[in-house]
C-alpha cells in the first residue's frame, strides 16, 4: 500500500467503533480515521452497510462526508487496503453464519495461535503507525443518547481479539475519511452566537444531501446533529453527512422512489425518530424527512435539551408533557392529534435567532406530519426550503 496513515489522537468514541485524527505520512493531509472491531456478526453487518453506503456516495457530494480508502486489518499491525467494489468475504461470510468465521474453536488453540502472534509481531511492519496507543485500550463505551437499537453485543478488547488466531481473517476495518475541523453540528452552532443565514445556508446543504443519498437509494435512518459533521471554509460552513451504519440500500433499481422500499426494525435515535418508528410500524425513506424536520426547527430555533445524565447541550426540537421532555415522534405517535407550536411559544434565554417566518413554519409541520406520504419527499424538499425562505424574506 502506498499511502501510510499516521494517527495523532482520539476525537470520538461510539457504540460501535472509535474515530481518530490522522495524517497521510506522504502528504500530510489530515483524514479522520475509523477503527470498526470485527469480533460480532451484528456489529460486522452494521460495518458492511456503512461501507457500502459510503462507496456509493464516494466524493460525488459536497455535503456528504467523503471515503478515502478502506483497510483490512488481519493482525494487530498488519492492514491491508480493500479493493473498490469487494467486500471482505470472510465478513460476509460471518454475517450469514451468525458466527465469526476463524473464531478460536478452544483453548488449546487459542494459547497456540498466541504465541504464533507474539512471534509474527516481531517480524510484521506496520501499514498504520499509532501514536496514541489508544486503538489497543479498549474499554466498554456507553451508548450514544438517544439510544442505538437494542441487543448490541459486548465489544471485545484488542487484547482479546489479538488472542484469536490466525485462523481470524479480519480483526477490524479501518475506514479513512475526509477530516471535518468544526466538530459536528452540536458543537459548532451552539458554540458561537445564533446567524440566521449561516442557520438557513445548514438547512439548504442538508436539504442537497439527503436528496442525493436518497437519489442513491439510500436511508439514512439515523439523521441528527451529532451525525452532521462541518469544514469551515472562507465561505462559510459546509456541512457532511455521515456516519451511516444504520443506513439501508435500496434493492435493485427502484427509480429514485424509496416510499416503496418498507423497513420492520426499530433504529434510530430517540428525539429524532418518526413517529411511525416509534409505533413499531413499517416504515420507509420518509421517515428521514421526520428527522430532518426536528433538526431544522432546533436550528432555526436554536432549541436544545439535555439528555438524562449529560451536561452537553443537544439541538432537538420536543414536545412537554406536564415538566418533562419528550420526543415529537413519541408523542405523535400516542396522539395523533398532539399540536405542534411551531415557532415555540414559551420564553427561552437568549440570544435567540428571529422565529422563522409563517411559510417555513408551514413546511416544517409538513415535514412532522403524521402520515410520512404528506410529507414532502427528498427530491422537492430543497426546492420547498428555498421558496420558503425567499417568501418569508420579502414578507419580513
Amino acid at each position: 500500500m502506498e499511502e501510510l496513515y499516521t494517527l495523532e489522537r482520539e476525537v470520538g468514541r461510539g457504540s460501535y467503533g472509535v474515530v481518530f485524527e490522522g495524517q497521510m505520512s506522504k502528504t500530510g493531509q489530515k483524514v479522520a480515521i475509523k477503527r470498526l472491531p470485527c469480533s460480532n456478526p451484528e456489529c460486522i453487518e452494521l460495518y458492511l452497510q456503512e461501507l457500502w453506503a459510503m462507496r456509493a456516495t464516494a466524493k460525488n457530494h459536497t455535503n456528504v462526508i467523503a471515503l478515502h480508502n478502506c483497510l483490512l486489518q488481519t493482525g494487530p499491525r498488519s492492514l491491508k487496503p480493500l479493493r473498490p467494489g469487494k467486500l471482505p468475504l470472510c465478513l460476509v461470510e460471518s454475517v450469514l453464519k451468525g458466527s465469526v468465521v476463524g473464531a478460536k474453536q478452544s483453548q488449546e488453540q487459542s494459547n497456540s495461535t498466541q504465541s504464533n502472534n507474539q512471534r509474527t509481531r516481531k517480524n510484521s511492519t506496520s501499514k498504520l503507525q499509532d501514536r496514541t496507543n489508544t486503538s489497543q485500550n479498549k474499554s466498554k463505551s456507553d451508548a450514544i443518547t438517544p439510544q442505538r437499537p437494542a441487543k448490541r453485543a459486548r465489544k471485545r478488547s484488542a487484547t482479546e481479539e489479538e488472542t484469536q488466531g490466525t485462523q481470524l481473517k479480519c480483526l477490524a476495518l479501518w475506514l479513512v475519511m475526509e477530516y471535518c475541523d468544526g466538530g459536528d453540528l452540536n458543537q459548532f452552532l451552539l458554540s458561537k452566537p445564533p446567524d440566521e443565514e449561516q442557520n438557513h445556508s445548514v438547512v439548504l446543504q442538508l436539504s442537497s444531501a439527503i436528496a442525493f443519498l436518497h437519489r442513491l437509494g439510500i436511508t439514512h435512518r439515523d439523521l441528527k446533529p451529532a451525525n452532521v459533521l462541518v469544514c469551515v471554509s472562507d465561505k462559510g460552513p459546509v456541512v457532511k453527512v455521515a456516519d451511516f451504519g444504520l443506513s439501508k440500500m435500496a434493492e435493485g433499481s427502484l427509480t429514485g422512489d424509496l416510499c416503496r422500499q418498507h423497513f420492520s426494525s426499530t433504529c434510530g435515535s430517540d428525539f429524532y425518530m418518526a413517529p411511525e418508528v416509534w409505533g413499531g410500524q413499517s416504515y420507509t425513506a420518509q421517515a428521514d424527512i421526520f428527522s430532518l424536520g426536528v433538526m431544522f426547527w432546533a436550528v432555526l430555533e436554536r432549541i436544545t435539551f439535555l439528555e438524562e445524565g449529560t451536561t452537553e447541550e443537544q439541538l432537538g426540537a420536543y414536545a412537554c408533557k406536564g415538566r418533562w421532555l419528550m420526543p415529537l415522534g413519541e408523542a405523535l405517535s400516542e396522539n395523533p392529534d398532539f399540536p405542534l407550536c411551531i415557532p415555540m411559544k414559551f420564553k427561552r434565554a437568549p440570544p435567540l435567532p428571529p422565529a422563522p417566518g409563517p411559510h417555513v413554519c408551514a413546511l416544517l409541520l409538513d415535514m412532522l406530519a403524521v402520515d410520512p406520504f404528506s410529507r414532502p419527499r427528498a427530491d422537492q424538499l430543497e426546492s420547498r426550503v428555498r421558496t420558503a425562505l425567499r417568501q418569508d424574506a420579502h414578507c419580513a
